[in-house]
């Protein structure tokens, strides 16, 4: 019986450059792993709590919106043009940029008792949940 491979010509790319002076480039689609917000979401009671990481952004450069139970954080990394005379940037490995991060909660905010802290790089969101209209039942007569 015959063994089967899988042929995947992008993981070959070395072969069809070998011999010459160039590697092949790889293009990330995705964003980078230093321009990812992470988020922890937790509930207790009629409250969520949102802890969101966003290291390097001032505080005045963070928005967050809510839209009924949609809410969305962004903020913004800028680059800061510091130059000395004589100096050269060797290696830069910092990224700089637009950082957006939108989720859907179960149950709709209450936007006027939403309470933001922002401290060492992490955003805290305290969302209650909008009190939920009561159906009324009605008796047709």
């Amino acid at each position: 019986m015959a063994n089967i491979t899988r042929y995947d010509p992008f993981n070959d790319m070395d072969e069809l450059f070998k011999g010459l002076f160039v590697r092949p480039m790889r293009f990330d689609l995705d964003m980078p792993q230093q321009m990812r917000m992470k988020i922890d979401v937790t509930r207790a009671d009629d409250t969520y709590t949102v802890k969101a990481d966003i290291p390097g952004v001032k505080m005045d450069d963070i928005q967050v919106s809510i839209d009924g139970n949609e809410v969305t954080i962004s903020g913004e990394i800028k680059k800061e043009t510091e130059e000395k005379k004589g100096e050269e940037v060797l290696r830069s490995e910092r990224t700089y940029g637009k950082i957006s991060r939108s989720f859907t909660l179960p149950h709709d905010v209450d936007e006027a008792k939403v309470v933001a802290k922002y401290a060492d790089g992490v955003l805290k969101l305290t969302l209650p949940m909008k009190d939920q209209s009561r159906t009324k039942k009605i008796t047709v007569s």
